[in-house]
């Protein structure tokens, strides 16, 4: 009888990795006293690696570097390390099991140019106090209901994740603030290496999930609010997109300015792999910061690989220096000198296209960095089983907030030879301003009609 117990126990616990449900919803205080002994507030793991070559998280990193003025350009914190090695086609063999596939298919493709230049690697991420203490109920209190995170606010929802789709609920409603500001551009690389600019944004973001006088009960179930308006190239300059993303599935609402119609309409779909506006139709909505969309994730089995340790990007600072966005783009990839790549520890996810479901990449792999919940890097297959896109964010220390926060972001197609890079804030004055939070009525259809300039 005990066997048969066992058993049953253990199928459970295996369909909850891979589905998550709602029967399962919280951890027990026992466990979840864990976020203030060997765990980090937001549930990593505390201790660094049994080599060393991972630290130890003290932290954080929350003293702004000095000069640093809100909305200014955002230094390197580490200007006087060097790489310990860079992993090349060459060498990559001794590095692989610490690389993504789409890495190693990049170090492939360009065989001789391409390079991950490592560095000492730093676990800066932080977050107010408050965000912790809304992190530690939302260990005890929160649930999937369905597809949905249910019960949580005001901090990671699933800080000692049972299921994929815990994992890829805390990269959703991780921490970045309660509202900023961001001036960007939009670059694609064409299969010749010639770079054509796609947008130039500034971008008003409010995170309703992070209102730091919010509750569960007040949260009206927003957890992203966004008013994009292009000023560039100019046959785009005028046109805007509002956005308002609902953590309730399928709740989401799109609205776009179309310059030609002098019209605001809305998007009947605005999620999965329906190409982007924000993107000019280059990424799906659910590539956006690598993965944005919740809808998405009715779409798929998610079932956590397990937790490695990887080369990724991380305090990606340096890429902010350069005067131009385009100093940071070669004709196959960003510039191997501006991306600091650090060894760290992220959860692996894998997406299977569950069945009657359609998405143009049926099997995805996410790596989320352990620190700060960010999917950094993902890999993308096609309905041939190629390894079609491997999508990148290079994520950068704000002190001043506190944390590490997902900036440029894109794909590198490897199957035709081209790559697109989102959110270059690189030669712009203003950086990743904090902001107050902006005014509801900012992100209303009614807003970005009166905004409309063409």
């Amino acid at each position: 009888m005990k066997r048969i117990y066992s058993a049953i126990l253990g199928l459970i616990f295996a369909l909850t990795l891979t589905f998550g449900s709602s029967v399962f919803g919280g951890v027990p205080e026992e466990e979840a006293g864990a976020l203030k002994t060997t765990l980090t507030p937001l549930g990593a793991e505390k201790a660094g690696n049994a080599d060393g070559t991972i630290p130890a998280w003290d932290g954080g990193l929350t003293k702004p570097a000095p000069g640093l003025k809100n909305g200014g350009k955002r230094p390197d914190l580490f200007p006087d390390e060097k790489p310990l090695f860079s992993i090349t086609s060459e060498n990559m063999g001794q590095y692989a099991e610490k690389l993504t596939e789409g890495t190693k298919a990049l170090l492939e493709k360009y065989t001789g140019k391409f390079r991950i230049d490592v560095y000492p690697t730093h676990r800066t991420h932080a977050a107010p106090d408050w965000v912790y203490e809304n992190t530690y109920k939302n260990a005890l209190n929160g649930k999937i209901d369905g597809y949905e995170a249910v019960n949580v606010y005001g901090g990671t929802p699933f800080p000692i994740p049972k299921s994929g789709i815990e994992v890829m609920w805390n990269h959703l409603l991780r921490w970045r603030g309660t509202a900023v500001f961001l001036d960007f551009t939009g670059y694609v690389t064409t299969s010749t290496g010639k770079h054509v600019m796609q947008l130039a944004s500034q971008n008003d973001y409010n995170y309703p999930y992070y209102y730091s006088d919010g509750t569960v009960d007040s949260y009206t179930g927003e957890l992203q609010l966004v008013r994009s308006i292009n000023v560039g190239p100019p046959i785009r300059a005028g046109e805007a997109i509002t956005g308002r993303l609902a953590q309730e599935i399928g709740k989401t609402q799109t609205w776009v300015y179309i310059t030609g119609q002098r019209r605001v309409r809305k998007l009947p779909l605005s999620c999965c792999d329906t190409p982007t506006p924000f993107s000019a139709g280059l990424a799906s909505f659910d590539e956006v910061d690598v993965f944005t969309e919740p809808l998405s994730l009715e779409r798929f089995d998610w079932k956590i690989i397990g937790k490695k340790e990887m080369y990724i990007p991380y305090n990606a600072n340096k890429h902010l220096e350069p005067d131009s966005p385009e100093d940071i783009l070669d004709d196959r990839y960003i510039k191997p000198d501006y991306v600091r790549w650090e060894l760290h520890r992220v959860w692996v996810v894998e997406a299977s296209l569950r069945e009657g479901q359609r998405h143009t990449s049926p099997k995805n792999l996410y790596y989320i960095d352990e620190d700060s919940w960010i999917a950094v890097l993902a890999d993308r297959w096609d309905a041939n089983n190629q390894l079609w896109r491997s999508l990148i964010t290079l994520p950068i220390t704000a002190p001043d907030l506190p944390g590490v926060m997902s900036t440029a972001w894109g794909y590198y197609d490897l199957l035709g030879g081209t790559y697109f890079v989102n959110v270059i804030m690189t030669g712009k004055k203003s950086q990743y301003e904090v902001m107050p939070t902006y005014p509801d009525r900012t992100f209303t259809p009614d807003a970005m009609r009166g905004e409309g300039v063409r």
